[in-house]
């Protein structure tokens, strides 16, 4: 069973939240820096695009700011500012889909996130060959290919549970879902990763 998260107290929230409403952006500035990572990893975890998800994020916190005053704290701030990360995913998807967009990724690619990757050094006696580093990278990328193949409604359902965690019943509100479809949602999309794994990790 899988125990929720620990996320930010509504009440710290709906304080900066207040003082934005009153004009404070450095309020909105604190609030974009506690929830800006979170909300790019649920962006790309729909979108398995680095470049896509970013600007998903940023267009998520524009919205979010403009839409301040519509918001009455019946939920908390993330829960809200995730519906509406979601909900731009989802949008962004559906026009690379249309599109038949396809992300071609290459291993002479440097690794993302891999700062030192492009300085000339030998790797560490103890550390990973750079070999194992590719390996890994190619899988890891298989990973998120298995969920890419997944169809946009089942991959937001099964991220929004198995990523952030959220409760059967706070993904139903934020995907306007009845939580028994949620619930049949999040199994066929875990079967189906199951079965793309096992082919993954036969190919390794």
């Amino acid at each position: 069973m899988i125990r929720s998260k620990k996320r930010s107290l509504p009440d710290e929230d709906a304080e900066l939240v207040a003082s934005c409403r009153a004009g404070n952006l450095d309020a909105f500035e604190v609030l974009v820096k506690k929830h800006q990572a979170r909300m790019f990893t649920l962006a790309f975890r729909v979108l398995g695009n680095h470049e896509d998800a970013g600007e998903i994020v940023q267009d998520a916190f524009v919205s979010a700011y403009r839409g301040l005053g519509k918001f009455r704290g019946d939920a908390a701030f993330t829960t809200w500012l995730t519906t509406i990360t979601v909900n731009l995913a989802r949008n962004r998807l559906q026009q690379l889909l249309s599109r038949k967009s396809r992300e071609v990724c290459s291993l002479d690619d440097p690794i993302p996130g891999c700062g030192e990757c492009s300085r000339t050094h030998d790797p560490p006696a103890t550390g990973p060959s750079a070999h194992d580093l590719l390996e890994r990278e190619e899988i890891r990328q298989r990973v998120q290919g298995c969920i890419n193949g997944l169809e946009p409604g089942f991959r937001e359902a099964l991220v929004l549970r198995d990523v952030e965690e959220y409760s059967y019943g706070e993904i139903g509100t934020m995907l306007s879902l009845a939580e028994g479809t949620v619930k049949s949602r999040i199994a066929r999309a875990r079967e189906a990763i199951r079965d793309c794994l096992k082919r993954v990790v036969g190919e390794f």
